[in-house]
């Protein structure tokens, strides 16, 4: 069975995918951008426990760091799937707002900043909007503040990484939710362009979390992906 290796967004764990995994037809292998403050590291550590070849899929954030671990070690990487993520440097706007986000966390504020500066822009409306929020909550601060202070770090300096995903040539997913508002469009429409040979999948009814908000469309999307 095919090793495939997820990586969740920032300040989310497993539970990020929900059921998806459990019905894919590979081995998986579930990796957290924790333990470093740089996307070389974080990369570097996540690569080391991972198998010999993998395929790798990741969300957000998880998705930028396995641009690094493309750029780090392309040759391990059978198949890459990259879920409503950014493949560029960040923008100097975002930038200037991590220092006060991560002064704020580490005084004792993590659930006031997860809960008023970036859980609001997570989700598509719907139904299960509210439970989707809660389980956000409750991953970010069983993660805790230290993670949050190295992600945003990481997230902050991290390097333009759109020419490793233009010297892939293996299968690939560009998937986002039609409602995201933290990696727009544009930003998919490049890393598909990139990657000639992707598929390009938007999901109706989600917003930055399509295994949450629709599991069933963005699981159809990655069984397709790993199948092909």
């Amino acid at each position: 069975m095919t090793p495939l290796v997820l990586i969740p967004g920032m300040m989310c764990d497993a539970r990020m995918w929900g059921d998806i995994p459990t019905h894919l037809p590979a081995l998986v292998h579930h990796a957290l951008p924790t333990g470093a403050d740089s996307m070389a590291g974080l990369a570097a550590r996540i690569l080391h426990d991972a198998p010999d070849r993998f395929a790798l899929a990741g969300l957000s954030m998880g998705g930028i760091v396995a641009m690094e671990m493309l750029a780090q070690a392309a040759d391990r990487i059978t198949r890459l799937a990259l879920l409503d993520t950014n493949p560029c440097a960040e923008a100097s706007a975002v930038q200037s707002r991590r220092g006060p986000q991560i002064d704020r966390a580490l005084s004792g504020g993590l659930d006031h900043v997860m809960r008023d500066e970036m859980k609001p822009n997570y989700l598509a409306e719907g139904p299960q909007r509210g439970p989707i929020l809660d389980l956000c909550m409750d991953m970010a601060l069983a993660v805790g503040p230290q993670v949050f202070r190295d992600q945003s770090v990481a997230l902050r300096d991290r390097a333009d990484r759109q020419q490793a995903l233009a010297a892939f040539k293996g299968p690939a997913l560009v998937l986002m939710g039609e409602d995201d508002r933290l990696c727009p469009r544009d930003r998919h429409e490049r890393m598909h362009a990139l990657m000639p040979q992707s598929r390009f999948v938007m999901v109706p009814g989600a917003g930055h979390l399509p295994p949450l908000e629709q599991p069933q469309a963005t699981e159809q999307a990655l069984r397709h992906w790993l199948e092909e």
